[in-house]
C-alpha cells in the first residue's frame, strides 16, 4: 500500500473511532456540547471549513483514482493479455483488488467525513434544543404556579366576597328589623302625638267651657252683690 493510501486507511480508522465516540450513548449532548465550546475549537472554527472542503476534495480526488484504477483493471484488454500469461493473470488480479480496496477505503472515508460533520452539527443543535426545553419547561412551570397562585387567590377573594356578601345581607336584614322597628316606634309615636293632640283639644275645650262658666257664676256673683247692696240702702 503507497503512502497515500495508507494515510486514508489511518484517516478511515480515525473517523470510526471518533464516530464511535460521538454515538456512545451516556454522554450527553449537552457534555458534547461542552466539548466543542472549549477555546481550542474556536481558535480552529476559522481554518475548519477550509480543512473540511479541502479534504472532501482531497478524498475526491482519490476516490476518482480509485474508480479509474477499477475501470482499468477490470477491462477486456489486461483480461485478454491475463489469460495468455498466467503470471501476468494474478498479477491484474492483484492490482484490481488493490484498486478496489482503495476504492472502498476512499468512500468509506468520504461518507464518514461526511457524517462526522453531521453528526457534529446535530449533538450541538440537540444540546441547544434542550436549553431552550429547559428554559421552556422553566417557564412553564412558573406560568403553572403563577397560574395556581392566581387560582387560589381568585378562590380567596371569591370566599372574602361570599363572606362580604353574607355580612351585606345580614347587615341589611338587621337595618331591615332596625328600620321596621323605627318605623314601628313613630308610628307608636305619632300615635301618641295624635291622641295628645286630641287630649290637649278636650282639655282646651274643657278649659273653655269651665272659663266660660267662671264668667257665668261671675257675672251671677256680681249681680247678687248688686241686689243685696239694693235692699240694704233700702233698709236705711
Amino acid at each position: 500500500m503507497t503512502l497515500q493510501w495508507t494515510a486514508v486507511a489511518f484517516f478511515l480508522y480515525a473517523e470510526i473511532v471518533v464516530n464511535l465516540i460521538l454515538c456512545i450513548p451516556f454522554i450527553s449532548a449537552q457534555r458534547w456540547r461542552l466539548v466543542f465550546s472549549w477555546r481550542i475549537w474556536s481558535w480552529l472554527s476559522p481554518y475548519w471549513n477550509k480543512c473540511f472542503f479541502a479534504m472532501i476534495m482531497a478524498l475526491v480526488v482519490l476516490f476518482i483514482d480509485a474508480l479509474r484504477e477499477v475501470q482499468k483493471y477490470s477491462g477486456p484488454e489486461p483480461m485478454q493479455d491475463a489469460k495468455v500469461n498466467p503470471n501476468l493473470y494474478d498479477h491484474v488480479h492483484m492490482k484490481l483488488f488493490r484498486a478496489q480496496r482503495n476504492l472502498y477505503i476512499c468512500g468509506f472515508s468520504l461518507f464518514l467525513w461526511l457524517i462526522m460533520r453531521r453528526v457534529v452539527t446535530l449533538l450541538n443543535q440537540v444540546a441547544v434544543t434542550l436549553d431552550n426545553n429547559a428554559g421552556l419547561q422553566a417557564q412553564m412551570d412558573g406560568a403553572f404556579k403563577t397560574t395556581k397562585q392566581h387560582k387560589e387567590d381568585n378562590q380567596m377573594l371569591k370566599q372574602a366576597l361570599l363572606e362580604v356578601e353574607k355580612s351585606m345581607s345580614t347587615a341589611k336584614e338587621h337595618q331591615r328589623q332596625e328600620a321596621d322597628k323605627l318605623t314601628a316606634q313613630l308610628k307608636a309615636a305619632e300615635d301618641a302625638v295624635k291622641q295628645a293632640n286630641a287630649d290637649n283639644e278636650a282639655m282646651r275645650r274643657q278649659a273653655k267651657g269651665l272659663a266660660q262658666e267662671y264668667d257665668r257664676l261671675l257675672r251671677e256673683h256680681n249681680q247678687l252683690q248688686n241686689l243685696q247692696s239694693h235692699e240694704d240702702k233700702k233698709d236705711q
